[in-house]
């Protein structure tokens, strides 16, 4: 598997759950980085768009390197020769999360993400869904034991954000965390985050704290 630090490309996919804001954030911020985002949107993401924001699919697609349509399942994501440092799918359908780990995939979006469960590159699903009954549980955890992470984007309320905005931003942050980058807008316990008791200088151990 490539490291981020050598491969500075990743695919970002939309599907049409709601909060489609987390991708397009995530475009921006990753252009903010220098990184290359590879963008797959379904059709039904470009639907939700019109729904929850002001954003046009077009100018979601100029946020990102290249954008692809959803059924190109010819293109360049969707072959392990292809390097890239990782996928995120934010945010993460139920139908999208459900075809990844059947492996039957039957759009661009999925294919992606299996090419990544399959040369063991990072996934991170960004599941949008609740609640969940069981079914949805089982198929996380198969996902998981395929080496996905599930990483829905719970607000990170310790923050002590001040506006949505600030809200998707630490999701959007902590994502870009797992696949290895590290993104400005992050907020960070113990460091950015006066209340968080940082580790003593010398000292081989720290203070509890309230987990997170």
């Amino acid at each position: 598997m490539p490291s981020s630090a050598a491969v500075r490309r990743l695919v970002v996919g939309i599907s049409g759950a709601s909060g489609v804001i987390y991708g397009v954030r995530f475009l921006e911020i990753a252009r903010e980085l220098g990184l290359e985002a590879h963008l797959v949107i379904s059709k039904a993401a470009e639907m939700t768009l019109g729904y929850e924001t002001s954003w046009k699919p077009e100018a979601v697609r100029a946020l990102a390197h290249t954008a692809y349509a959803a059924q190109d399942v010819g293109a360049a994501i969707a072959s392990g020769s292809f390097k890239t440092a990782g996928m995120v799918i934010a945010p993460c359908s139920i139908r999208t999360m459900s075809e990844i780990a059947t492996g039957v995939t039957t759009s661009l979006m999925t294919r992606a993400a299996d090419v990544m469960l399959k040369e063991r590159r990072p996934l991170l699903l960004m599941i949008r869904e609740t609640p969940l009954h069981l079914g949805h549980l089982r198929t996380m955890t198969a996902l998981s034991e395929m080496g996905a992470i599930i990483a829905p984007p719970v607000p990170a309320l310790y923050a002590q954000p001040k506006s949505v905005e600030e809200l998707i931003d630490q999701s959007v942050a902590r994502a870009f965390d797992l696949l290895g980058f590290d993104a400005p807008s992050t907020k960070r316990w113990g460091e950015d985050l006066t209340q968080g008791r940082r580790r003593p200088q010398g000292s081989g151990t720290s203070s509890k704290t309230p987990r997170r």
